[in-house]
């Protein structure tokens, strides 16, 4: 590796992989956990069920294309898109 040494490059991929884990629990666990105060009734349905479960799918999109953002980023800073 050019840039970075090996121990640098695993210990941001370890730390970028911790952040986004907690990013992924809040996305899945938080909006299910206040869903009922936050809760909207349409013609006798909530309604904050089904914006939570959306916005989770939005949020877990989001949180690959960070992953993978950021990993190029670190791949191409620690030399590890060289071929060979």
């Amino acid at each position: 590796m050019s840039a970075a040494s090996p121990d640098d490059y695993w210990r941001r991929t370890r730390r970028l992989t911790v952040v986004l884990l907690l990013a992924w629990a809040v996305v899945a666990f938080g909006p299910v956990v206040f869903a009922r105060e936050l809760s909207v009734e349409v013609f006798g349905w909530p309604l904050a069920f089904w914006l939570a479960s959306q916005g989770a799918l939005l949020g877990f999109c989001a949180i690959v294309i960070v992953y993978a953002w950021r990993m190029r980023r670190l791949d191409k800073a620690g030399g590890a898109d060289e071929p060979g």
